[in-house]
């Protein structure tokens, strides 16, 4: 009887080469980005992801998730990328390092996240080992990861990374204006001024070399808009915290129960009443 054929090993899939890639917003201002698929999704493995695992609100107005960032070549690209780390920080780390070693990198700044968030803590760690191995080059993020960050990132960071935490998730009661460098989208750039903050839209960076108080303009698509209905991204999110505790308190408080005459009437009353009949037939 012939054996068996022994079952290949699986093949993995080819890395993504090159890791950095420059959109029309980064190309404008000279810098490069790296991007992760935005909040929650499935890979072709059939493997789950959350890459935005401290999304709020932001999930429901995400620009990454709609336009060019629905294509199928950009999404493969993107959860290309999200599997390289995945199966192979090590080997993601090091090949990142090494593309940054390329001389059209010195001096320029590399947007981490285009979409996407430091979901995990080895992968923050890995990005704070990159920017050290790299020190001519500039690093800059936006992060709804308030808790890693101020574990992982605030008590020693690389002099070439600068962040700015971004209104609209998960963490937000976290986050003190009056202290951290933050960033919150507005309706529109009048609403901006009339807060008193100021806008980065004439360019990405200033989102970490500007004043503090960071305002984005929202993009301009319909059904966002709607959703948005003239709030900012923080006060949204506010409501919705509201609303959670509010409901998480009337779940905590026991239920009420009908008082009749001078005692309270629970489910054992009918059992009590009924009792004296079933001794009866039983005697």
């Amino acid at each position: 009887m012939p054996s068996a054929k022994p079952t290949p090993p699986p093949v993995s899939p080819p890395r993504p080469s090159p890791l950095l890639t420059q959109n029309r917003e980064m190309r404008a201002i000279g810098a490069w980005n790296w991007t992760l698929p935005a909040w929650a999704g499935r890979l072709p493995d059939g493997r789950t992801y959350n890459a935005c695992p401290s999304a709020g609100i932001c999930r429901h107005v995400c620009y990454a998730r709609h336009g060019t960032y629905t294509w199928p070549i950009v999404k493969a690209k993107h959860q290309a990328n999200l599997r390289f780390v995945l199966d192979d920080l090590p080997g993601w780390e090091q090949a990142m390092i090494a593309e940054l070693g390329g001389e059209k990198f010195r001096g320029v700044w590399v947007r981490i996240h285009d979409s996407g968030d430091f979901f995990s803590d080895a992968y923050t760690r890995s990005w704070l080992r990159v920017a050290r191995a790299r020190p001519a080059v500039n690093f800059y993020a936006y992060t709804k990861e308030v808790a890693r960050f101020r574990d992982l990132v605030e008590p020693d960071p690389p002099d070439n990374f600068l962040w700015v935490f971004s209104f609209g998730g998960a963490q937000d009661a976290a986050l003190d204006p009056e202290r951290d460098r933050v960033a919150d989208v507005f309706p529109d750039e009048e609403a901006i001024a009339a807060a008193g903050w100021h806008s980065q839209e004439a360019s990405d960076l200033l989102a970490v070399l500007g004043p503090r108080l960071v305002g984005i303009p929202a993009n301009r698509i319909p059904h966002f808009l709607k959703r948005l209905n003239g709030r900012t991204f923080r006060s949204w999110q506010a409501e919705v915290d509201a609303e959670r505790r509010a409901h998480d308190r009337s779940r905590a408080r026991p239920g009420l129960r009908l008082v009749t005459g001078n005692r309270l009437k629970t489910p054992n009353d009918a059992e009590e009443r009924r009792a004296p009949e079933h001794q009866d037939r039983a005697a």
